[in-house]
């Protein structure tokens, strides 16, 4: 067994206490060498910290060792090797040491205490605030990413190891002092088998953000996790180890937002596959969050606005901007044919719609609008061929593999558009239920273009997990929100809302672009626009039932498509064989969608009043089933 006791002098004669043991006496004045031990500020199975006072000086520091004692000469050489190569690292976030020691065989590291507190020192059973949290925790991760990077691990999280200043800088203390300790999930009976050092460091770097994770949920919660004092007896207790699951409770004294809690929920996934990899990955999250918290003053919303300036919104398909171009040239008769070639091209339509969807054209009073024959109408042939031309050519800036994940969602964009117009209640525009479905994407594209990566991650989360025993259920993956959230500290739609705000589309129309979250249920009633919200809602939950049918398996789709009907079906008049005509028909396109649709409901045409509407592009909205909304009238 493991020998955690030492020699401590004290005032009194012959006595002697181990930091932290029970038999200690507080009211003697202990030393250690030349350092007096003032207090200790915490413990685990593996480390200790001590506030501590020179007795050269007075100054006061703190000293951090292993609770591992005595130790063996190989194992005293190898703890000094790790200290020191974590002592060469030089980052704001990692306190620097000033000593490094030895007394009576046990080994210290010492830190300055200036201003600082630790974690520990501060915690309540309140928790802290959220985005003081989320402040120090950035900075946190940004120490142990370069750590991490440098081949050195922490190897005990612990809040005591956490130092903050007044102002709010932290400081990590005690990186590789618990290098000595057994892994986690050894036991006398059961060690644990070494491993290839790069897979050990790997898989310690691992540990370190879970342990973080941990820490974060007990700083905000204010509660320790599974009422374990110490963070390494959490994760022992945590899957692959144990079977316990740690979430932050609902019921909080202090509130925190949906998507910080999506972020920490996701740091102590019982999934080991669903948690942050590495420091940098859990970082950036926390960052995209305080910054859209900040009035979106940076963060992914305005890092994706001001590439939008640069990148635009999405890059033209192969071809066919450059075949919108040449038939812009021909004579007007061809205007319904130019209109399908741009619906074809989601970069070229969402193009047109931002210009004449801008503040020079919402000047005029014209209103929104939503038709991309309107579109043509306004800015002209010259003006379509000026628009494809100035899109950047497929596939932009990414990189193969990315580009082809893009192409599998616009494809997957426009057969949802197909189904939205096969589904659409009879008497609405098949052009503008096509647009509101692509447009509900709108936030799904620009990331899969703009942050790949960040893309690629959200959908593994999304993913089921396969179950390893016979007769369980398969772990569902996160919903699309809280997977957002735990990437990007922003929800997908918010950015989707912040692309079409500067489309220049009015609140209405950013409303239509919301999907109905599968949470709530659809109602009946409401206006043109809800109605028409609710097609392309509609849409897109069918497309979504595909997807997962060919996740999850061909016997998924059914009972998906089933739940899509029962939620749509009153308020869009469609049954299953409606659904299944639909999707039987959306896989020839865009155009034969439309064509599908006239005519298997030829009740397309809109009255006579919203057709001259549609030509005059103004007029209040009309209401009834054989109209169609303001936004297709224009």
């Amino acid at each position: 067994m493991t020998d955690r006791s030492a020699p401590f002098a004290t005032s009194g004669p012959g006595a002697s206490s181990a930091p932290g043991a029970p038999g200690a006496r507080p009211a003697a004045a202990r030393f250690f060498g030349r350092y007096q031990l003032l207090r200790l500020i915490g413990k685990s199975e593996r480390t200790m910290l001590w506030l501590g006072a020179d007795t050269r000086n007075g100054h006061e520091l703190m000293l951090s060792m292993p609770r591992v004692q005595p130790l063996a000469a190989a194992l005293r050489d190898q703890w000094q090797q790790a200290v020191r190569r974590a002592m060469r690292l030089n980052h704001p976030h990692l306190a620097p040491v000033i000593e490094m020691g030895e007394q009576d065989r046990w080994p210290f590291v010492a830190y300055e205490r200036h201003d600082c507190v630790t974690l520990a020192e501060m915690l309540s059973a309140k928790g802290l605030e959220a985005a003081d949290v989320a402040g120090w925790a950035s900075q946190a991760l940004q120490g142990l990413a370069f750590a991490h990077d440098a081949g050195v691990t922490h190897g005990d999280i612990q809040p005591f190891m956490c130092a903050i200043s007044d102002q709010g800088h932290f400081r990590w203390m005690g990186l590789e002092v618990a290098c000595a300790a057994e892994p986690i999930g050894a036991t006398a009976d059961k060690p644990v088998a070494r491993r290839p050092e790069l897979h050990e460091q790997r898989d310690a770097a691992q540990r370190d953000v879970l342990a973080f994770g941990l820490l974060l949920h007990e700083a905000l919660s204010g509660q320790q996790a599974l009422g374990e004092p110490d963070i390494a007896q959490v994760i022992a207790r945590m899957p692959p180890y144990g079977r316990d699951i740690v979430r932050l409770p609902w019921s909080l004294p202090r509130p925190i937002p949906d998507a910080l809690r999506a972020i920490i929920n996701r740091a102590t996934d019982r999934q080991e596959r669903q948690r942050y990899r590495n420091a940098r990955t859990l970082q950036r999250a926390l960052e995209g969050w305080l910054k859209a918290e900040a009035s979106q003053g940076g963060g992914p919303l305005a890092l994706l606005l001001d590439r939008l300036r640069t990148v635009g919104v999405l890059p033209a398909l192969p071809g066919a901007a450059e075949r919108a171009a040449r038939l812009a040239l021909m004579e007007r008769s061809r205007t319904n044919e130019l209109a399908g070639i741009v619906m074809e091209d989601p970069a070229l339509a969402f193009e047109l719609l931002r210009a004449v969807n801008g503040a020079a054209a919402q000047a005029t009073g014209g209103g929104p609008v939503l038709t991309i024959r309107r579109a043509i109408a306004m800015i002209g042939l010259e003006g379509v061929r000026r628009s494809a031309l100035s899109l950047r050519t497929w596939p932009g800036p990414l990189a193969p593999a990315a580009a082809q994940d893009l192409q599998r969602l616009v494809d997957h964009c426009k057969r949802v558009g197909a189904i939205a117009r096969l589904i659409r209640p009879a008497g609405y525009d098949d052009e503008v239920v096509y647009l509101l479905a692509l447009l509900q994407n709108l936030g799904r594209l620009v990331v899969q273009y703009h942050f790949p990566e960040e893309a690629g991650q959200i959908q593994r989360l999304m993913l089921p997990e396969p179950s390893t025993e016979p007769g369980k259920t398969e772990e569902p993956g996160m919903s699309a929100e809280a997977a957002s959230f735990a990437v990007l500290g922003v929800d997908i739609e918010a950015i989707g809302a912040a692309v079409a705000r500067q489309m220049g589309f009015d609140d209405a129309i950013q409303q239509m672009i919301r999907r109905h979250a599968e949470a709530t249920a659809v109602r009946a009633g409401g206006d043109d626009n809800e109605l028409l919200r609710a097609t392309a809602s509609c849409a897109n939950e069918i497309g979504d039932a595909l997807l997962q049918a060919g996740v999850s398996g061909a016997n998924r789709r059914g009972d998906a498509l089933t739940r899509v009907v029962q939620r749509y079906g009153r308020l869009l008049s469609i049954g299953m064989d409606d659904v299944v005509e639909a999707v039987k028909n959306s896989v020839r396109g865009p155009s034969a969608g439309a064509q599908a649709g006239k005519a298997a409901n030829p009740d397309t045409t809109p009255a006579p009043g919203a057709a001259r509407r549609d030509a005059a592009g103004s007029g209040p909205s009309a209401r009834g089933r054989e109209r169609v909304s303001s936004a297709s009238a224009r």
